[in-house]
């Protein structure tokens, strides 16, 4: 089966997901792109040069796949005859509707930032099929259009929810996760480290993660501290405080070019405090676990769904004093450490691409 994948954000996750996909599955898959910059104008403006570049297409398709950051009823109007009747549908990694926005961004002051919410929306309503990265986002997207439609002073088409909702379903994202035991190593450190490996970003609730750790330090529990993850200009200044507060812990401190580097952190680490107020589903999680690392999680987003939670209730806290005392009780006991990397394997390529395949081959 041929298949084009259309991707106006051709860049992190987006880029190393459908690459890899590409590398395991059975069909052939091109790839239309645009390169992974101006998100906002990806979503407006993309359709269209993207559009050019499938109407220069010489080759037989079968499906057209695409991510959420295409604008897709523009997309299908200026491709209509060479559509014809090709299934075309979409993969969210995310969404614009309960995706949490900065709090600086201008969009939110000017009242600018629901148009965003409105493509994703249309695209959603005018695809023959959507996939989401886990049931969490699904549920939690349907909820949230009910939400926007009741914003509009009339005709809300409260119908479009069902018929949305009808043509979605769960596949979970696939990972790289059988490449990381090429780094594996023996961890046995002395004193527990503890790791964040995610963005600096504002939805990740770096707060919580240091002035936890800097509570523990001054309360005496001792621990080191490694700090990965992809920063950005407008990082959230917990970070700068951080590093001076915990100097003393810290062992790393800042971003990693190379994956064999940042897998060998993920094997030298025993705990992984989760903090986040948003995920859709957790690759750098399930990395990091996949290592053997202690995950503590928040119950909430799609933490439950993917690491069982009526069978690791442990893992698990409710708000931020249960998150301290969690934590502090691990750091403590680090030799009862719970290998969780069982429950995550069935994400990796090698197991999930057949699905995948099948999956797509479902919509032809």
């Amino acid at each position: 089966m041929n298949i084009v994948y259309i991707e106006p954000y051709y860049s992190g996750s987006h880029k190393k997901w459908i690459d890899s996909y590409k590398n395991y599955s059975k069909h052939n898959i091109k790839i239309i792109s645009l390169p992974g910059n101006k998100w906002k104008w990806r979503m407006h403006g993309g359709a269209v040069t993207l559009a050019n570049q499938f109407l220069d297409l010489n080759e037989q398709v079968d499906l057209v796949l695409c991510s959420d950051f295409l604008n897709l009823p523009v997309f299908k109007s200026l491709c209509e005859n060479k559509l014809n009747n090709i299934p075309i549908g979409m993969y969210f990694h995310e969404n614009q509707l309960s995706y949490p926005w900065s709090p600086k961004d201008k969009d939110i002051f000017l009242k600018r930032d629901l148009h965003y919410h409105y493509i994703n929306y249309t695209s959603s309503l005018v695809a023959d099929f959507n996939l989401f990265n886990s049931q969490f986002h699904l549920t939690s997207y349907i909820t949230s259009i009910r939400k926007y439609l009741k914003k509009m002073p009339d005709f809300n088409n409260f119908e479009t929810i069902d018929l949305i909702f009808n043509k979605s379903s769960v596949l979970y994202i696939g990972c790289e996760l059988n490449n990381l035991n090429n780094f594996k190593l023996e961890n046995k450190n002395d004193i527990p480290l503890v790791l964040w490996n995610h963005r600096w970003e504002f939805d990740k609730n770096p707060e919580l993660f240091f002035n936890t750790l800097i509570r523990l330090n001054k309360n005496g529990v001792n621990f080191k501290l490694a700090v990965l993850g992809e920063s950005f200009h407008n990082y959230p200044k917990v970070f700068d405080q951080a590093r001076q507060e915990l100097s003393k812990n810290i062992v790393h401190f800042g971003y990693l070019d190379s994956f064999n580097e940042y897998a060998k952190w993920l094997w030298k680490a025993d705990i992984l405090p989760v903090t986040s107020n948003q995920d859709f589903f957790g690759i750098s999680i399930i990395e990091a676990v996949f290592c053997k690392t202690s995950p503590i999680l928040p119950n909430r987003l799609s933490y439950p769904e993917i690491f069982d939670f009526d069978n690791n209730k442990n893992l698990f806290y409710n708000n931020d004093q249960d998150f301290y005392q969690i934590l502090k009780r691990t750091i403590l006991n680090k030799t009862d450490d719970k290998d969780l990397s069982y429950l995550i394997k069935k994400y990796d390529w090698h197991v999930i691409a057949s699905k995948y395949d099948k999956t797509l081959s479902s919509f032809v």
